[in-house]
């Protein structure tokens, strides 16, 4: 649901386009040295004093990327940040700020709008960047979001998908899969509702995944963790689309292959029983579930003792030549090609 039944709700229309950003936006702090201008000009101005700047966009339609029935809007508003701010940190960058345009229909409030920006002023404030800009228009259906995220980095510390060299090793932050058990959860007491509306769901058993579904974090941490141990990764991406897809998309934009081990990719127990529950087999869902926001990067061997038994990474494979292709090695020791089965927006 939007909002209580009960609760306040103030039509758009009272504000007007322009009242409805200074009413949003009235409370956003600015943070970054690098913002010399923000909300209320034709322009940001921003100023990086010679660092390089990276420059990322994505978009979350209602109905597409987000259910409302379950997604609270603050959650949404912290997520449709942290997506940006992902692909920022893939590329070894410091985030600094963003821009955020909406698209919305009228049966969305003012009350729903503030519930939205409250999710973004959080973000904001955890992952210190500006919110400087943006737009808002009506909309026939639903929700739209479209964020604009920027970032700096020194540029020999730009870290592309077109980096890995044959035999480095193959590494991923975090754990995978929890995103999209938590989706099949929650997908799961949709369902339920709308046969009993009187039903209550007992989600206490899948807090983590549910979590890692309604309200992710980027890595923000990984970037500062490598620099602290020396260890400049040779490419990177992140996880959004699955880890499969994301492995071939770094393989094909280094000209590479590589070996990935079935029994080395990052479970969390939460996900394990779930997928018991589900009748799900885990391997495909850490391989094809996507939403993780996870990193997945490559080092060089040399680096391998720099960052060995660290808790927030783990080695799941090495990269080979072109010619041997992309596999999966299972815990049968038998490889299967890799295929791109995550998501897929068409």
């Amino acid at each position: 649901m939007l909002e209580a039944k009960n609760s306040q709700k103030t039509d758009l229309e009272k504000l007007g386009e322009f009242g409805l950003i200074d009413h949003l936006t009235k409370d956003l702090p600015q943070s970054q040295s690098s913002t010399v201008l923000s909300i209320g000009d034709d322009a940001a101005v921003l100023d990086h004093q010679g660092y390089q700047t990276v420059v990322t966009t994505d978009m979350l339609v209602e109905g597409v990327h987000f259910d409302l029935a379950y997604m609270p809007l603050q959650h949404l508003g912290y997520k449709a940040v942290v997506v940006n701010l992902s692909d920022v940190y893939a590329m070894n960058a410091t985030a600094t700020q963003i821009t955020i345009s909406l698209a919305i229909s009228n049966r969305f409030s003012i009350e729903a709008l503030e519930a939205f920006y409250d999710g973004v002023r959080h973000a904001a404030a955890h992952y210190g960047v500006d919110v400087v800009g943006g737009d808002t228009t009506s909309s026939t259906k639903g929700m739209i979001i479209s964020i604009t995220a920027l970032g700096t980095v020194v540029p020999a510390k730009i870290t592309k998908r077109s980096g890995a060299k044959e035999n480095d090793l193959l590494v991923v932050s975090g754990d995978l899969g929890g995103a999209y058990m938590g989706l099949q959860v929650l997908e799961r007491e949709k369902a339920v509702y709308e046969v009993n509306p009187n039903s209550q769901p007992d989600l206490a058993p899948y807090h983590y995944i549910v979590q890692r579904q309604l309200k992710p974090e980027a890595r923000k941490d990984i970037p500062n963790l490598l620099e602290a141990l020396d260890v400049l990764p040779t490419a990177m991406i992140d996880i959004s689309d699955g880890l499969s897809s994301e492995v071939l998309h770094l393989c094909k934009a280094s000209g590479v292959g590589c070996d990935l081990y079935e029994d080395k990719i990052p479970l969390d127990p939460t996900v394990i029983n779930a997928c018991e529950e589900f009748n799900i087999d885990s391997t495909t869902v850490a391989l094809s579930g996507g939403e993780d926001y996870e990193l997945l990067f490559t080092i060089a061997q040399k680096d391998f003792d720099k960052i060995k038994g660290n808790p927030h990474l783990t080695v799941i494979g090495h990269i080979t030549a072109k010619e041997s292709g992309a596999h999966l090695v299972t815990r049968a020791n038998t490889k299967i090609a890799l295929q791109a089965q995550g998501w897929n927006s068409f």
